[in-house]
């Protein structure tokens, strides 16, 4: 899996738990809609800050982010 793949499945996963809308995390980020929208389809790779702003709105540490993201990443890469 590609990494701007795996970085859009993280946030979808937790947004999805936390229950929120694309727009509703955008506001909170500070981010458009449709940035947020980008990353979750892969198509935008999110700078360190703006992993650290999601992570934090999506109540998950930037750590925990980053760890699903390359157990995603790692088990494409091993099958």
């Amino acid at each position: 899996m590609k990494l701007e793949q795996a970085v859009g499945l993280v946030i979808r996963k937790h947004r999805t738990v936390e229950k929120i809308s694309q727009f509703k995390l955008a506001e909170l980020t500070g981010y458009d809609r449709s940035f947020i929208s980008l990353l979750e389809r892969g198509h935008r790779v999110p700078t360190v800050k703006t992993i650290f702003t999601i992570a934090y709105h999506l109540n998950i540490s930037p750590a925990q982010f980053i760890d699903e993201v390359h157990q995603l990443v790692e088990s494409d890469i091993m099958e």
